[in-house]
């Protein structure tokens, strides 16, 4: 950055040597360099308004081996300040109103501009999941999923949302400029318009079409890249994202390490960490962490979603043609979508979740987990809980930590990739007691069960309390082993200690936070802080969700504890031996029980049926060698070995506590 204290006005013999270099300005009084300042390379340019700076003693080396010095060429600058060993040439119109960093490259560019005061995107007002409004999420630079939430679907709370608004509008205020930032390394070549732009250090902006009113955050540890004929108006860009390819969007904030490429188009959307968009469109979605959706024939409408893989041709409605577009839909964390699947908002879709074929009942499946909507007839079956055996649920549980691409330390998002958590397993409980209490409504015999405008087949039901009983199982015995591990325990009033909660908070409902889980309880106490005027920043906020998401596991297990009494009739605090061993035996049962499902689902990837198309021009011998060939032999998958390890790891696992438990019976 420039020295302020080491400016002085140009001399004479400078004047004289830059205006033998073609260069002209308005007023030589108004410009200012550093001591060290030497005109050589500033070569027909034309300066007006107050003007700074600094050295130009650097070559850049360009790809392909082209050597060019630092410096200034060919260009019109006015109410600028040019960092030190910065290029800039070939502007074809102006650069306007901008505070330009070191080591930046600034190379055929029409117009660089800011014109009166800007807030570069911040406090635009996003039309998130109705187009006609009520929900607007009014966007800045530090904006999480988990605060956009709040500010998107609690409008029952209206001084809630008074004071985030408010919030918000001070930030931007506090961040607005008569003037744009340009941060240091930062390189922008072959770009039409740049109109009111902060951009941030190292990023790149190349071959863009035109950018407007938007902030572009970037930094060494997280460069963030506009590429390819992209349009962006009214936007916020989180550090680590990719924007290109002919990319349209139009009031959107794009979250870190975000992907939307290929002639993607979005208007009014929110997308959070990690998501990725390519060729298709979205109208007025908030696309939490992990939303993908890769298909030129996919839109998604007036829906919030998170950890989603919407298929090809993945289609909803926000309008029946009677009031407009004013219907919206949620589609909880994990879900998929098939290729040509459709719903008609309103509806919900419970977490982890399969929809398959077109859906028009405005169905609800939010207590009904790891489901399957399917179409038949023009109805809409739901087959709750067959999505614990699916391998495609679990690998994509296994994936979401590896592909998160984020690398700035700073984290916006706090995210939370528990398949089994409080969130689920609460939803699951409620499963229980509903198709039990239809069972008990409509008999243990019937064939078909109405639900929430779904229909259930008998033996999909009594299949899906057999799951969800399993999976529950899994997780209350995964927290009861993982707080008495690594102790040898001399007594019982030792394992009654180490099982006693250390957090008073966790009991009750939990939510998902668009990626953050955390209990109801607390959230309603921060929105009372913030509703009281208790809350005086946006990082206050912020700061109350890190701390949440680091303490997750503590709370789970409180949680956990009172849900153990609860559900298997037990005190924890004067639990036996015996019983100890009982729950850890049913723990094991569940485990590999719903592993030896996923077994059983991973083998029919490599039924015959799979094999099609292989061995084309030979015997069933040749199919299977060469399906072996590309694919790899069942036993040797990797999956498959990871599933029957995780068998052996977790009998082994259950057998140690067991016998740690067993001498004191």
């Amino acid at each position: 950055m420039i020295d302020t204290e080491d400016l002085r006005k140009l001399r004479p013999q400078e004047i004289a040597a830059l205006e033998a270099n073609g260069c002209s300005a308005e007023s030589w009084d108004n410009i200012w360099v550093v001591s060290a300042f030497r005109g050589e390379y500033v070569v027909n340019v034309r300066f007006s308004g107050l003007i700074v700076l600094g050295l130009f003693k650097k070559e850049f080396t360009f790809p392909g081996g082209v050597k060019k010095h630092s410096g200034i060429r060919n260009a019109t600058l006015h109410n600028c300040q040019v960092g030190n060993n910065t290029l800039i040439e070939d502007v074809h119109n102006y650069i306007a109103n901008y505070v330009i960093g070191d080591e930046c490259i600034i190379q055929n560019v029409n117009v660089m501009i800011v014109e009166g005061e800007a807030s570069f995107g911040n406090n635009v007002l996003v039309s998130v999941l109705n187009e006609t409004g009520g929900r607007e999420v009014p966007i800045y630079g530090g904006l999480s999923a988990s605060l956009a939430y709040l500010i998107a679907l609690y409008r029952h709370r209206p001084e809630l949302i008074d004071r985030l608004q408010s919030l918000i509008a001070k930030y931007a205020e506090d961040v607005s400029l008569e003037y744009g930032i340009v941060g240091d390394y930062v390189k922008i070549t072959n770009v039409g318009t740049l109109r009111s732009v902060w951009i941030g250090d190292y990023a790149t902006v190349e071959n863009c079409t035109r950018l407007a009113n938007g902030t572009i955050r970037s930094n060494e540890k997280a460069p963030t890249y506009i590429g390819d004929s992209v349009i962006a108006e009214d936007f916020i860009i989180s550090s680590g994202a990719v924007v290109a390819d002919a990319a349209k969007i139009i009031r959107c904030f794009i979250g870190q390490a975000c992907h939307v490429t290929h002639n993607f188009s979005a208007h009014d959307s929110l997308l959070f960490s990690n998501c990725t968009f390519e060729n298709g469109e979205a109208c007025a979605i908030f696309a939490g962490p992990f939303t993908v959706s890769m298909h030129k024939s996919s839109l998604l409408i007036a829906g919030m979603y998170s950890f989603l893989n919407a298929g090809s041709g993945s289609n909803q409605s926000n309008h029946m043609y009677k009031l407009g577009p004013i219907h919206q839909g949620i589609v909880e964390r994990g879900s998929k979508t098939t290729s040509d699947s459709y719903i008609l908002w309103p509806a919900r879709v419970g977490a982890f979740s399969l929809v398959m074929g077109r859906h028009h009942h405005h169905s609800d499946t939010s207590d009904m987990p790891f489901s399957y909507l399917i179409e038949k007839d023009d109805e809409t079956y739901l087959v709750p809980g067959v999505n614990l055996r699916s391998v495609g649920t679990i690998r994509d549980a296994q994936k979401w930590p590896k592909r998160d691409k984020r690398t700035d330390p700073e984290r916006l998002d706090m995210i939370n990739y528990n398949l089994l958590s409080p969130y689920t397993i609460y939803k699951m409980m409620k499963a229980v007691g509903i198709l039990k209490n239809l069972q008990e409504l409509v008999g243990e015999t019937s064939e078909v069960y109405y639900y929430q405008n779904t229909r259930i087949k008998g033996s999909s039901l009594r299949t899906a309390l057999e799951l969800y009983g399993m999976a529950i199982n899994k997780f209350l015995g995964n927290s009861l082993i993982k707080r008495l591990e690594g102790t040898l325990f001399r007594s019982m009033d030792e394992v009654w200690a180490q099982l006693k909660p250390t957090s008073a908070e966790g009991r009750g409902e939990w939510l998902d936070l668009s990626g953050l889980i955390l209990p109801r309880e607390e959230l309603d106490k921060l929105i009372q802080k913030i509703e009281n005027g208790d809350i005086h920043s946006l990082d206050e906020i912020e700061r109350f969700f890190a701390t949440m998401h680091s303490r997750y596991y503590d709370m789970e297990w409180t949680w956990a504890y009172d849900k153990l009494e609860e559900y298997y009739g037990i005190s924890l605090s004067s639990i036996s031996a015996e019983q100890i061993i009982e729950l850890v035996r049913r723990w094991q049962d569940s485990v590999i029980g719903l592993d030896n499902l996923l077994y059983k689902d991973a083998k029919k990837e490599f039924s015959l049926t799979s094999m099609t198309g292989f061995g084309v021009d030979g015997s069933d011998k040749e199919k299977q060698e060469d399906f072996e060939g590309v694919r790899g032999a069942f036993e040797s998958n990797p999956f498959v070995t990871a599933v029957k390890e995780h068998i052996i790891a977790k009998r082994a696992l259950g057998d140690e506590l067991i016998d740690r438990i067993t001498p004191l019976m």
